[in-house]
Parts: structure tokens; C-alpha cells; sequence
């Protein structure tokens, strides 16, 4: 599970770029039931989505040209220099170099020798999320990529993840499930599978993460997504042990899953 209690190499925030910013919190807050909270009032366009509250990431506008709307995940961690470093020595690329966020922390964003995009966060007076595994909220994370021992070599040089292999149901391949280094098994925050690059369509073959957001009616929300434009590549369907769940696309191309997971159900 996820939680606010952040560790080296833990989930502790996501954003979400968009080429429309109006558009994509009108999207999540039909779907998730998310308000956009604008950071300043004269600026509209970056701000927070917050549940009941409560903060769950982020969402500004997509100004990287070329660049497809996609959910960015960050992992926490207690030196972004040195893991800058790391990312290069192990053949990674450096998107965007450190640098401070306002006194409240520092980032940075890279890309996995697949394709993967992913940032760290190193924080100072702002933590991360408020809440997270939880409906409408970050419950998991997630990562399709087309060499899973590539995969797992680098992020565990990174951030000293601890890494499982299961075999999926009928045939379906193999899961590697995710935990924290220094963790124990509950602490488990996420997984990654290998795919051809064929089935990695949204990315033209490349690796790519994704967020899983907690649901109590998968298909319920499902519903939502597609009633405001979304579209829907794999499901409903349920995941032995997991729960029901469903990989949805925004109306931007942005993807993410939604679940409930069996104890929700």
C-alpha cells in the first residue's frame, strides 16, 4: 500500500500536463470528484487537485512541445543531485535538471534507458500527498516496459527498490511487484510488467508509467470516464486477488487506471 509516511524511493507525488487545463479538471472532477485549486488568481493554468480537501497532485498545462498529456509520478528522495547523478551513470537522461520548487523542495524529471518518464522529489516544507490509497486517490503505481530486467537493474540502482515476480493468471505473463527499500511487504507501492513495443501504442513503443486511482464501483466510474470523452483500452475486468479494474485514457490521451481493489469491493 501507499502511504503519506514517505521513503526513499516511495510514490510521493504526481502531476498531470495537459494541453487544456479547463478541460482536464472539468474531466477529473466529473470522473474523481477532484476541485482544481489554482495556485494564484491571476495565473489559472498550474494549480492542485485536492479530494474532500485534501491534496492529491497536481495539474498545469503541457508546454513541452511534442510532448503527449501524460500523468508524471515522483518519488521521494533525500539527495536529488546524487540520484541525478545516478540516473546518468546508468544511461538514464536528465529532462530536467534539479532545481529548487519555491523553498518548498527540489525536483528534478528524467527518462529510463526505455523510454519511462518519471521525477523525484526532495522535500523541504511540502511533503507530498495528503491522502493516497483511498477512492479517488493514488493507490498505486505502475510501469509498462519492454525489457523488465533493463528495468529493474536501473530503478533498483536508483532508489534500492526491492522487486518480486509473480506469474499472472492464464498465461498472462509475469508481474514484478514494487517495494520500498528497507520495507517490509505491506509497504508494496507498485509494479511493472514487460510488453512488445507494439502494445505500447500511447507512447510509440517507448516505456511509460502510470497512476491507478482508487474506485468503490470500477465500473461506476468507468462510466464516467467515457460519458466525458475518455475511452477505455483494457476492461472492466477482474484481476484475481487485486480487484476489479479498468485502463482508461483522458480525452487529452493522458492514461491511468481505475480500481477497486478487493477490499473496496
Amino acid at each position: 500500500m501507499i502511504t503519506t509516511d514517505f521513503v526513499q524511493g516511495s510514490p510521493c507525488w504526481i502531476d498531470l500536463g495537459a494541453p487544456d487545463v479547463a478541460a482536464a479538471a472539468d474531466f477529473y472532477g466529473s470522473v474523481f470528484g477532484w476541485e482544481y485549486q489554482p495556485m494564484e488568481a491571476d495565473e489559472p493554468d498550474f494549480g492542485f487537485l485536492a479530494l474532500d480537501g485534501k491534496r492529491i497532485g497536481g495539474l498545469g498545462r503541457l508546454t513541452e512541445e511534442g510532448a503527449r498529456s501524460a500523468w508524471m509520478i515522483y518519488f521521494l528522495t533525500d539527495d536529488v543531485d546524487a540520484t541525478t547523478e545516478a540516473v546518468r551513470r546508468s544511461s538514464g537522461t536528465v529532462r530536467v535538471a534539479p532545481m529548487d520548487a519555491d523553498g518548498e523542495g527540489r525536483m528534478a524529471q528524467y527518462t529510463d534507458p526505455q523510454g519511462g518518464q518519471f521525477a523525484v522529489w526532495q522535500p523541504s516544507t511540502f511533503k507530498g500527498m495528503d491522502t493516497v490509497d483511498a477512492v479517488g486517490a493514488l493507490c498505486w503505481t505502475e510501469l509498462m516496459t519492454t525489457d523488465a530486467p533493463a528495468a529493474k537493474e536501473f530503478y533498483g540502482s536508483l532508489f534500492g527498490w526491492r522487486t518480486q515476480d509473480m506469474d499472472l493468471p492464464g498465461g498472462g505473463g509475469t508481474y514484478t511487484l514494487i517495494t520500498p527499500a528497507g520495507q517490509p511487504e505491506e509497504r508494496m507501492h507498485g509494479g511493472l510488467m514487460q510488453l512488445p513495443a507494439e502494445q505500447l501504442s500511447l507512447t510509440g513503443g517507448r516505456a511509460y508509467w502510470h497512476p491507478v486511482f482508487g474506485s468503490e464501483d470500477c465500473d461506476e466510474t468507468v462510466a464516467k470516464v467515457t460519458s466525458k470523452g475518455g475511452t477505455v483500452q483494457m476492461g472492466p475486468e477482474d484481476a484475481e486477488g487485486v480487484g476489479r479494474l479498468a485502463v482508461c485514457v483522458d480525452p487529452a490521451g493522458a492514461d491511468f487506471v481505475v480500481l477497486t481493489p478487493v477490499e473496496m469491493s
